[in-house]
């Protein structure tokens, strides 16, 4: 008994086992995170972001119009010519986002004198190429170029500083920043872990293996192209930029050229209805790292995207899978189920986006999502499993002896009658069918077995139509009789049972003179039938072994009804006798059209007290 509920235990919760594997190998596959990225694009090309023309930066980028004018690379000569008139017109600071740790062309030493000796030039050196700044240049106005790119190759994340290094290593816009507005306090603040974050962890929000060292936080992107920019060739003109646009500016140069390939995917490029994919210069991007460090200083927390840890993913992922379990196993309507399954991972997308879209909090919705439908369709695979499993056990347990009206009613209610593949035993009140075929011995002694059963089943045949056509239930047959049983497993109420009782027993009347014309045509023997019908209480339930189960009724009711039907067996002037104690007829109606004989008080063996009889002659007028 145990290792059979042991097997049933696995196979109800096997669909749950494979949906748990499920998820763990999805949680490791890069798909989860590229899922997750994805819709951290799409939110977040579909929010309106400001323009970065107010905030204090402006760009001069080298651009192709640059380059076929003053050629590749550019002249030291016209660099520092550009920083000259930069400085002239009162640029807070300046950022070269070019390497130049070899110079260009014959005046070399000019570029190198203004970045040693001005303390508004800043000068970028990248640590993994091993590519140096301007010669020359302190190592406070040094910065470096660390760019954080992501599997897939777009720019959403930005390094703003690693701590524990030397004294020049700091990312460019940390360092425009301090040397053109004095924010020292900024990496003081990132040194000695004071800085208010969020900052990225290793599995934050919709990432899942980050390489997360330093103090990385999601970049906050200004309104693509709306950094104030000119062309070299501009400001080398003269006359062309107001001096009032660099006039208190942190300025960057670098190339903005597609041919020189400085070009990143960002998420408000990925999705461009059909357009072509943009791409922005590194130096922009320098420009949307610095404007989120301007809005660090002056405490503006407006654009800045928080994530969750990995804790608080691991909750809404369990609480994704409990929904999931809920919601597959507490709707057992199956188109219900599925609606609200689905009405749900709409609303967990829905709130997802409109935190990313209002409330800038990130939230990786990949594996909540996931979760939820797998963990219901398990439920589903479960359900339907154990349904069929259950319809087994029901075929088992009681077989054809139900009409189909009935066996629906309890196929509806199985979750309340079943319990580990049996019917628990309950005390009902029912009314009792038990017949026998009077003088069937003599019958057998004249047939060939084959036309016995034949004959034997063209009675049984009639006894199971109308018992089964008025919601009875034929528990067993005795031979050449049967044990029938109306309110179980399931009651229509007391009267209803005994009056569906007595509509079959006057079925089997007419249905037995019926097959005696039949059988006397067949020149066989004519059937004749004993009947007693007594209501009372039963002992309902599933008796037997694993091996052997069978729903059974026992008790004082279906021992009195078996007296009744062998009750003087002599005394059958009909073709079928039908005997109803008094406990039956109390439950029918007065009205009912039906002839009864009375038997008087009957001492039946068994039993004490003595049965009220009476027997049913057919029909009356009504």
């Amino acid at each position: 008994m145990m290792f059979r509920w042991l097997q049933a235990q696995f196979f109800a919760l096997s669909p749950y086992g494979v949906a748990a594997a499920l998820l763990l190998t999805l949680n490791r596959l890069p798909i989860n995170e590229t899922l997750n990225l994805v819709f951290y694009d799409l939110v977040t090309s579909l929010r309106p972001a400001p323009s970065g023309i107010d905030k204090s930066i402006l760009l001069i980028g080298i651009d192709e119009g640059d380059i076929r004018r003053f050629g590749w690379p550019i002249d030291d000569r016209l660099l520092c010519e550009a920083v000259d008139r930069l400085l002239q017109n009162g640029a807070l600071a300046i950022g070269l986002d070019i390497y130049r740790d070899k110079g260009v062309g014959p005046n070399q030493e000019c570029l190198r004198q203004r970045f040693r000796d001005d303390p508004r030039l800043v000068s970028i050196f990248n640590v993994a190429e091993a590519i140096g700044p301007v010669p020359g240049t302190p190592q406070g106005r040094r910065g470096y170029n660390d760019l954080v790119v992501d599997p897939d190759g777009v720019v959403r994340r930005d390094l703003v500083h690693v701590s524990g290094q030397d004294e020049a290593t700091v990312s460019l816009p940390l360092r425009v920043l301090e040397v053109g507005m004095g924010a020292r306090w900024l990496s003081h603040q990132l040194e000695n872990d004071m800085a208010p974050g969020p900052w990225l962890e290793e599995q934050s929000s919709g990432y899942d293996q980050l390489d997360a060292s330093g103090y990385q936080q999601m970049l906050e992107f200004r309104r693509l192209g709306t950094f104030p920019q000119w062309s070299l060739r501009d400001l080398l003109a003269g006359d062309r930029i107001p001096p009032g646009q660099i006039s208190n500016q942190l300025v960057l140069i670098g190339s903005t050229a597609p041919s020189l390939r400085d070009l990143f995917p960002v998420p408000q490029t990925r999705f461009t209805l059909g357009k072509r994919q943009l791409l922005v210069p590194g130096v922009e991007l320098h420009a949307h790292r610095l404007a989120s460090l301007i809005d660090r200083k002056d405490g503006d927390r407006s654009l800045r995207i928080f994530t969750v840890p990995m804790w608080a993913k691991r909750l809404l992922e369990l609480a994704a899978i409990v929904l999931g379990i809920a919601l597959g196993e507490g709707l057992r309507n199956l188109l219900s189920s599925v609606l609200a399954v689905a009405v749900s991972l709409l609303a967990i997308v829905a709130m997802a986006t409109a935190l990313l879209l209002y409330g800038h909090v990130w939230v990786g919705v990949s594996m909540p999502v996931i979760s939820l439908g797998l963990v219901a369709a398990a439920a589903w695979v479960r359900l339907g499993a154990t349904s069929q499993l259950q319809r087994r056990q029901f075929e088992r347990l009681l077989g054809q002896t139900t009409s189909p009206a009935v066996a629906q009613q309890l196929w509806a209610q199985r979750e309340d009658l079943l319990k580990d593949g049996r019917f628990e035993g309950r005390q009902l009140q029912v009314t009792v069918m038990l017949t026998d075929i009077a003088g069937f011995t003599t019958v057998s002694e004249g047939l060939p077995p084959a036309e016995l059963l034949a004959w034997l089943n063209q009675g049984m045949a009639c006894l199971v139509k109308a018992i089964s056509g008025r919601q009875g239930m034929v528990n067993k047959f005795t031979g050449d009789g049967v044990l029938a049983v109306f309110g179980a497993p399931m009651s229509q109420g007391s009267k209803t049972d005994a009056r569906a009782a007595i509509d079959a027993a006057l079925a089997i009347q007419i249905e037995l003179t019926i097959l005696n014309r039949q059988l006397e045509a067949q020149g066989k023997p004519p059937m004749r039938m004993r009947m007693g019908i007594h209501s009372g209480p039963v002992l309902a339930g599933s008796i037997g072994s694993s091996e052997r189960l069978e729903y059974a009724v026992i008790g004082d009711t279906v021992n009195c009804a078996s007296r009744l039907e062998s009750l003087d067996k002599d005394r059958h002037d009909t073709s079928c006798r039908v005997l109803v104690t008094s406990s039956t007829r109390e439950l029918l109606p007065d009205d009912l059209p039906v002839n009864w004989r009375a038997w008087g008080a009957v001492q039946v063996k068994g039993r004490n007290e003595p049965l009220e009889v009476w027997e049913m002659r057919g029909r009356g007028s009504s």
